[in-house]
């Protein structure tokens, strides 16, 4: 197997590391309740007024879960447990000031690329939420017949390229809806970006 002698990593290391920056490109949590409550606000595609309504509300809840979790991290309290925070310019706002206790939270701070991850990710989603088969059906019906080409062709080319760039620029997070990380990996998270 082929080593990358520097660091001495396998290629099935390195291609495992890049299946995992996939995963967190969407919350996977935020998909599945999309796609669990649209067959039953579209009403599977045949919307009144109020499902129209209520679809939109979801679609744009969904998507705001997307890019909060960019803004999200964990860290390991004062009592051994995970917490999470949101990012600040000043560093990690902790969801409980007891549970910070004497740690440096600042090596958390807002970088561009959070901002370049949750856009990924709003996109991605936005993808998948918007060319549903039962959100088409509501709100643009003759989308499907007219433009089938827009929608094979448009979900293959923004996964491709929002996965190329999330693959080559990982996210440093592990907030909420991502997986947790040790000790060991929240040391190195400042050398990350």
């Amino acid at each position: 197997m082929a080593r990358d002698q520097k660091k001495g990593v396998t290629v099935t290391d390195m291609a495992f590391t890049g299946a995992g920056n996939l995963i967190k490109l969407l919350p996977t949590g935020t998909v599945f309740l999309f796609q669990f409550l649209s067959p039953v606000l579209t009403n599977n595609g045949q919307c009144n007024s109020i499902n129209k309504y209520l679809t939109g509300f979801l679609v744009g809840a969904c998507a705001f879960s997307c890019c909060f979790s960019s803004f999200t991290d964990s860290y390991i309290g004062s009592d051994g447990l995970v917490h999470y925070g949101i990012a600040t310019i000043h560093g990690l706002w902790p969801s409980s000031s007891d549970s910070s206790g004497s740690l440096d939270l600042s090596a958390y701070k807002l970088r561009m690329g959070d901002f370049m991850h949750a856009l990924l990710s709003l996109t991605v989603f936005s993808v998948v939420a918007l060319l549903d088969p039962n959100t088409m059906d509501c709100y643009y019906p003759s989308l499907e017949s007219t433009q089938k080409l827009l929608v094979m062709v448009l979900p293959p080319v923004v996964g491709v390229v929002s996965s190329s760039v999330f693959v080559i620029f990982p996210n440093s997070r592990h907030g909420i809806g991502y997986p947790y990380q040790t000790s060991a990996q929240q040391a190195t998270h400042s050398d990350l970006y």
